[in-house]
């Protein structure tokens, strides 16, 4: 397994890069869930979702709690958050781009940058 960085984003994009973790959010999303009840859908060891949920733990992207004998994990809203902000600026740095670049070829006369004349 590839080691993970510190960086808060890079752990929240690492986490969401591999598609079984993608899927235990989207059944975390939906209501908390056992480890074990985690576990039924997937066709690998209970060991191995431990290690997916450890990888989302450590991304801030579900928390654990204990409830009797069993652990239960739900979604943690917070990471996604900081995610999208992180995308938003991004857009934001984008648009301005193509905003800029759309006003410069406004200026270019047309047969410069290959309209039809």
């Amino acid at each position: 397994m590839v080691e993970l960085t510190i960086d808060p984003i890079g752990l929240i994009f690492q986490s969401l890069a591999d598609p079984t973790r993608r899927d235990i959010l989207r059944r975390v999303a939906r209501k908390e869930l056992s480890i074990g009840d985690i576990a039924k859908h997937y066709k690998m060891t209970f060991a191995a979702i431990s290690k997916h949920l450890k990888v989302l733990e450590k991304a801030r992207l579900v928390v654990k709690r204990r409830e009797g004998k069993e652990q239960i994990v739900q979604l943690s809203p917070a990471a996604f958050s900081d995610a999208a902000k992180y995308l938003r600026y991004y857009e934001r740095f984008w648009n301005d781009r193509l905003d800029s670049l759309e006003s410069y070829l406004k200026t270019l006369p047309p047969s410069s940058y290959g309209r039809a004349k």
